[in-house]
């Protein structure tokens, strides 16, 4: 055992011992037996009030404009008001988020959850159908959402009884929707008394991409994000023991803690990781509309960002910028990559371009609220192919192909059970009953854990491609070509990116007679789909698709034909 993990170790143990706020012990949920942090709130609303104490530190920072934590609970407040008085939201209904990262993202989310109703973030990089159908399969109410969003769904809102509140926007509104500002205005200086929750009812519904090709609704309940929170906060006070001499640095850099945040609200890693940690800890937070390498190194200069965290891809953008060596980063000390693996350069650009770097990596799941494994510092450089150290509240399995448990460091399914991994999908009982199991996710990832609880995380089960961090469901994209009258057959697969970690790729068969290229089919999929959906490589051919004896198309074999012929 090396020094590092001896004393993570160490540290671990101390923190976790009785009376400590990390404490854990036993409990029994729904009669499945979970380890969990004992002290912990009851509600996310209780969770999030310990940002109350903040007061007039500044909490967001969004192209010249300010708001204090004082700022964010006043607006958050009045939403919270205007949902109940106004707008008739009672517990247990849903309220949606369709809108690009702005701070009223933020507000809208705090103010859902302090009530105790259910909040619905939806992919705001979506097109009108995806949009649509995040609000019909979530039932939702009322939909926080941006000029953009709105205008895409606008039509809609009436049939589907559904209230819009619109933000950055200065244009008339249909009779279905009003301005965010003015919402606020009305409810300024009121209150309201939150539903009585316990932390059994359920707050957010999170999709995620699936093998079905539709999105599921990943419904948490309050202690699955409060278990989450915690968990993180955890990994942080423990890792930070651990590595005193990086934290020596950080606390006498003379730089506040600062965050750059440039991955979306609507993913577990930008709303639990960023958002939500940020609230609670009093940090700052520098947001980005877009994610463009030039500006973020900009904003990291003019704000003095002390964190940034993204996808592998990101990451790598911004150190490879040919304006990174011209600009002012000496603020910057953590640099950390989540959402895909690391390639093997990310620890090397990390060591030569950040100054006495403290970064790191993690492996969750929108599932598991983003809770599985995560390191950061020396055990990061130590094993940096890893995805971190076990999280004390999980339990890790492998297994085969036909569910029988492997021994520990063999090769498997990965299996996750923790008081964070939620118990269903929303109102999908087939897909429910595939995935999770007394208290256990199948999680479709092929890994392992070591003999020093690392977790590695080496292939994918499920049929997916994750582009830069963020999931494509092969299924998807198939079923949306499979709309054009030329597409007489198709296979979506992933092919290796240097920076992006994967990028999409369609074999395509078209019909007898029928003419078909590379642009037709990437306009299609553009006009239905978010950007990052559209095929980079587009293979038309005449031969059919290689199949297995059930007649299942053979996609690694597509995959490898595709590399030899295409490079």
């Amino acid at each position: 055992m090396t020094d590092i993990v001896a004393r993570f170790n160490e540290c671990a143990n101390q923190l976790m011992q009785p009376g400590s706020p990390f404490e854990i012990t036993e409990q029994t949920i729904n009669g499945t037996t979970f380890t969990v942090y004992k002290n912990t709130p009851e509600t996310l609303k209780e969770m999030l009030d310990v940002g109350r104490a903040h007061g007039d530190a500044v909490f967001i920072i969004y192209e010249g404009e300010q708001l204090t934590f004082n700022d964010f609970f006043e607006q958050a407040d009045a939403l919270a008001q205007q949902l109940v008085e106004h707008y008739g939201i009672q517990k247990g209904d849903r309220v949606a988020i369709a809108m690009r990262n702005y701070p009223e993202w933020m507000v809208a989310f705090a103010a859902i959850v302090s009530l105790g109703a259910i909040v619905v973030p939806l992919n705001s990089w979506g097109q009108r159908a995806e949009l649509e159908y995040g609000l019909s399969d979530s039932g939702a109410r009322v939909v926080f959402c941006d000029d953009q969003r709105y205008g895409f769904v606008e039509d809609l809102l009436p049939e589907m009884g559904v209230k819009a509140v619109v933000a950055r926007t200065d244009g008339s509104l249909g009779a279905n929707a009003e301005h965010y500002k003015e919402v606020v205005a009305r409810g300024l200086g009121q209150s309201v008394e939150p539903f009585a929750c316990s932390s059994d009812d359920p707050v957010m519904i999170m999709y995620t991409s699936g093998t079905t090709g539709k999105p599921k609704g990943v419904l948490s309940n309050h202690r699955n994000i409060v278990q989450a929170l915690t968990n993180f906060e955890f990994h942080a006070t423990c890792s930070a023991m651990a590595n005193p001499k990086a934290v020596e640095h950080m606390m006498t850099c003379g730089f506040a803690p600062k965050s750059l945040l440039a991955v979306p609200l609507f993913h577990v890693s930008g709303c639990h990781a960023q958002f939500l940690l940020s609230l609670r800890g009093g940090r700052s937070i520098v947001m980005m509309y877009k994610w463009k390498p030039a500006d973020a190194l900009k904003l990291i200069e003019k704000e003095r960002i002390t964190i940034f965290s993204g996808a592998p891809s990101m990451v790598l953008d911004l150190l490879e910028h040919p304006d990174f060596d011209k600009t002012d980063t000496s603020s910057l000390y953590t640099v950390s990559g989540g959402g895909a693996a690391c390639p093997p350069k990310f620890n090397r650009l990390v060591d030569e371009k950040i100054h006495k770097p403290y970064s790191g990596t993690g492996y969750g799941m929108t599932e598991s609220n983003a809770t599985c494994s995560n390191f950061t510092g020396e055990a990061f450089a130590y094993k940096p192919r890893s995805s971190g150290t076990l999280s004390p509240i999980v339990e890790f399995k492998t297994v085969d192909e036909n569910g029988n448990d492997l021994p520990r460091g063999e090769k498997g399914e990965i299996w996750l059970k923790s008081p964070t991994n939620v118990s269903e999908y929303w109102e999908k009982p087939e897909a429910t009953a595939e995935t999770f199991h007394s208290g256990w996710i199948a999680t479709g990832d092929i890994g392992y854990i070591d003999e020093e609880n690392f977790v590695y995380i080496v292939d994918r089960a499920k049929d997916m491609i994750i582009r830069g961090g963020e999931n494509i469901a092969a299924a998807e994209i198939e079923g949306c070509l499979l709309e054009m009258p030329e597409v007489h057959e198709v296979a979506a697969f992933g092919v290796p990116h240097d920076t992006l970690g994967e990028e999409l790729a369609v074999a395509v068969c078209p019909n007898a007679g029928a003419s078909l290229d590379a642009a037709s089919v990437q306009a299609h999929v553009k006009s239905r789909l978010a950007g990052f959906k559209v095929p980079t490589h587009v293979w038309v051919r005449e031969q059919e698709m290689p199949r297995n004896a059930t007649g299942k198309i053979l996609k690694k074999q597509l995959q490898k034909d595709y590399l030899e012929q295409h490079g």
